[in-house]
């Protein structure tokens, strides 16, 4: 579990952060969305030590990462996976390469191991055989995959995922969603997702933050995220005429 307790972030004289808690708990897909300049990116570098709070505390299963030493969050880096928004994958390397990057880096495990390990990571991302190819000759949805095994390589118990739909078509981003969820499942992982892609929170949304000007505006799952009541909220998720015409027809079904 990952518990952010008030954490507060000032940059200059603006205070970007305003005392945000949460709990993010295994197994579940939990999403952090907001308008742009919310906090929500400014959170999601908080919890991994990208940016340091101002004030409280990020813990992880209890241990306060935020007061810990550069050599003490080393052992908790060990169990983060990343996957960044435009995938980071390096175009000099094969795809095994890329994914076995992490291991060469911090595991101890033969050549054999490692790409055993490997093996296993891109058939669960539907990317078996496809080892020696480059990061140029596959598109988009593939290097968001290969980005997934790579975070996933090295077992970790958390990952975080920022905007891991972007640049991706929706048939596309509802495959990458799918495989997030799986894998979070499978793997008992507490999964964090920063995202504004409202087909996101709609599949995989089993918990969800909504910040709005630096503060936890709104907290609930994908069931209840469509009626919840809030002005702030219902302003984000039905900025799109689409969305108002879903909203609008679910009221007529339950008036």
């Amino acid at each position: 579990m990952i518990e952010l307790i008030d954490i507060r972030k000032k940059f200059g004289g603006q205070e970007v952060l305003k005392g945000i808690s949460a709990q993010f708990q295994p197994g579940q897909t939990s999403l952090i969305i907001g308008t742009s300049g919310s906090g929500k990116t400014v959170t999601l570098k908080c919890m991994v030590g990208l940016i340091e709070v101002d004030s409280g505390a990020v813990m992880y299963d209890g241990k306060n990462f935020s007061a810990m030493s550069i050599e003490e969050r080393i052992e908790i880096r060990k169990d983060i996976g990343m996957l960044f928004q435009g995938g980071a994958l390096f175009d000099s390397m094969s795809i095994e390469e890329n994914v076995m990057f992490p291991l060469n880096m911090f595991s101890k495990m033969t050549k054999a191991e490692k790409q055993k390990r490997v093996d296993e990571c891109l058939d669960r991302v539907n990317l078996a055989g496809k080892n020696k190819l480059y990061p140029s000759e596959i598109s988009g949805g593939m290097k968001k995959r290969v980005g997934i095994a790579r975070a996933i390589v090295m077992k970790p118990k958390y990952l975080f995922c920022d905007e891991p739909n972007s640049g991706l078509d929706p048939k596309t981003s509802l495959i990458i969603d799918k495989l997030i969820r799986e894998i979070t499942v499978d793997l008992n992982m507490t999964t964090v997702v920063n995202t504004h892609d409202m087909n996101s929170v709609m599949e995989i949304g089993d918990h969800i933050i909504f910040l709005w000007q630096g503060l936890k505006n709104w907290e609930g799952n994908n069931q209840e995220v469509l009626h919840s009541g809030n002005k702030e909220l219902d302003e984000f998720i039905f900025a799109s005429e689409f969305l108002k015409k879903v909203k609008a027809n679910y009221n007529k079904i339950i008036d």
